[in-house]
């Protein structure tokens, strides 16, 4: 092993871009690949997972082993995709996986429980509906978020062709996807079409970058993409509707190690101001910097975030300069103000409609008496809308005319689909990761424990008179954040089997960390652990103040006394 380089460094290194033995392997019939494809196809957007579910059961019927399966994640830049293309997707849930799909937060789509077998079948026919699965995961740039909604404005037209430019200039170039995927040999090792590493790759080179790399771009009006937790953010500033710049934020990223105290969750720091024109090439500087100076030895250290941190912006500022060969103007005053979730229904301003669907979770699927997936299947076949994924798991359709937008309200009701109108703040605002059984970073359940929380809460909200109120409630079976616990109003983060941490005083802006108020939280009693701090809130809140808002004033000391008071019987409602 070189020095100074973890494992899979040095299996990127030597894995001819990314072909390793993923061909052969794929061929063979078997149920699962060996430990350094598995590293190697998540940058062509596939993890290998283990149901535990059916693991356990096998267990207490005496039967050992794991089952193996293929999570494939498809990378839609923007979210935005065309009805035929969601229809494929749903079409090839039942065809080739385990019949449902899910959205994720970063406006993604992911199919589960695909068995290796059906691996190649379904990337090529994701490829033929014209998407791709590359880059979807692994050490890259994935996929470039913005702001999803379709308004006929030209500050939203260039926001999203400032998204599709990214995420073009950032796909990986190697021609082993196309090869193992695409062809019809799988296997047999392929010479490179070009001459060397810088023609093969010329942003990443052949160990790619140190850690995963998210990028988005957003308005201050709207942080609708949480513009501050990437590793890099472009926040349009405009001026007479019309984008004149971007402030360029650095450095964002959720995921934490608690067995390694190093780590942290990290809001991105405002760095610099760009024109619309500069934005593409000093991004490219900015992840040129975290490809050569990033942590190769330790991958729980390796995020932009955490060479920011040893560095200081200024510093890692002076080398993003460097690279360009000129000075970069201070960020403008500009900052976020707003968010949208999209939901109901909103007119684009050509004289058409769209309408925002929440997607508990992002999880698309038939589940009595809710036929949410035949629903969006008549809706796509029927209607042919244009469809918008959201960074909240839920769904955008567009494009809409007067007759359209009755008859998609009738489809959605026939099949027992609750409208967004219809559904609570508590659970409008709220989202969770996959989670148990199939997640490998998995500690305990998430998605399929976050629906009857929100059961709970509603509940008591209700007997508070609070229901009006709208805080975001993020749930992870894990600390790796993938649903964006750590600057929510409400955090929940996996800890230990059915034990969670619980966090407070984020904001649904998106701009502030929350902080731990309680660890170790049985599942069945992370509800009655937030009653006393609504309490306290509808007792002692400011005019006009949020409930993560109020957590952030009081502090934890003084949420936790009340909370002490109200069990002891010293509260006065």
């Amino acid at each position: 092993m070189a020095p100074g380089q973890s494992p899979l460094e040095v299996l990127k290194g030597s894995s001819r871009f990314l072909r390793g033995e993923i061909a052969r392997e794929l061929a063979e019939d078997t149920d699962s690949f060996s430990k350094d494809s598995v590293q190697l196809l998540k940058h062509h957007g596939t993890y290998q997972q283990d149901d535990r579910d059916a693991r356990q059961a096998a267990r207490a019927e005496g039967r050992p082993g794991k089952k193996f399966i293929m999570m494939v994640r498809t990378r839609v830049p923007g979210g935005v995709m065309t009805a035929e293309q969601f229809l494929a997707e749903l079409e090839l849930a039942d065809l080739l996986g385990e019949g449902t799909i899910r959205l994720t937060t970063r406006q993604s789509i992911q199919h589960h429980g695909v068995p290796k077998g059906n691996l190649r079948e379904l990337i090529r026919r994701i490829h033929q509906a014209g998407l791709t699965t590359l880059a979807a995961c692994g050490d890259v740039v994935r996929n470039v978020m913005a702001c999803p909604a379709p308004f006929e404005s030209p500050l939203h037209g260039q926001v999203g062709e400032l998204c599709q430019r990214l995420a073009e200039h950032f796909k990986p170039r190697t021609p082993a996807y196309r090869e193992i995927w695409l062809q019809d040999a799988t296997t047999g090792e392929k010479e490179l079409v070009s001459g060397g590493e810088a023609d093969v790759e010329p942003i990443y080179g052949s160990t790619y970058l140190p850690r995963k790399f998210k990028i988005a771009a957003g308005f201050c009006h709207d942080n609708c993409v949480d513009l501050y937790t990437h590793d890099l953010g472009f926040l349009a500033v405009v001026r007479d509707e019309s984008v004149v710049g971007y402030n360029v934020v650095v450095g964002g990223g959720q995921g934490v190690t608690p067995s390694k105290k190093e780590t942290f969750p990290a809001l991105g720091k405002r760095m610099a101001f760009v024109t619309s024109e500069e934005a593409v090439e000093v991004a490219e500087a900015v992840v040129s910097v975290q490809r050569d100076h990033g942590n190769r030895e330790d991958r729980k250290l390796a995020r932009l975030k955490y060479l920011i941190h040893r560095w200081g912006l200024d510093a890692f500022r002076s080398e993003v300069e460097k690279r360009l060969g000129r000075r970069l103007w201070g960020p403008w005053d500009d900052d976020v103000f707003g968010f949208d979730d999209h939901l109901g229904w909103h007119a684009q301003g050509n004289g058409r409609w769209f309408y925002g669907l929440n997607i508990e979770n992002g999880r698309i699927a038939d589940r009595d008496p809710v036929r949410l997936k035949s629903a969006l299947t008549q809706i796509c076949r029927e209607l042919a809308p244009g469809i918008r994924l959201t960074s909240h798991q839920s769904i955008l359709f567009t494009d809409l005319d007067d007759e359209q937008c009755q008859r998609l309200t009738s489809i959605l009701k026939s099949h027992y689909v609750p409208l967004s109108e219809s559904i609570s703040n508590a659970r409008r605002w709220s989202m969770a990761c996959v989670a148990w059984p199939t997640c490998g970073l998995a500690i305990t359940e998430s998605e399929r424990a976050l629906p009857g929380l929100i059961d709970e809460l509603e509940v008591e909200l209700a007997k508070l008179g609070l229901s009006s109120e709208a805080f975001t409630i993020r749930m992870t079976g894990c600390p790796n954040g993938c649903a964006r616990p750590y600057n929510s109003d409400i955090g929940i983060v996996g800890k230990a089997r059915d034990k969670y941490t619980l966090l407070v005083g984020g904001q649904r802006l998106g701009k502030r960390l929350n902080f731990i108020h309680k660890e170790m939280v049985p599942r069945d009693e992370i509800v009655s652990s937030l009653v006393p701090l609504f309490i306290f809130f509808k007792l002692e809140r400011e005019e006009g103040e949020t409930f993560g808002d109020f957590c952030h004033r009081q502090g934890n000391e003084r949420l936790l006394r009340f909370a002490d008071d109200y069990r002891h019987g010293r509260v006065q409602q």
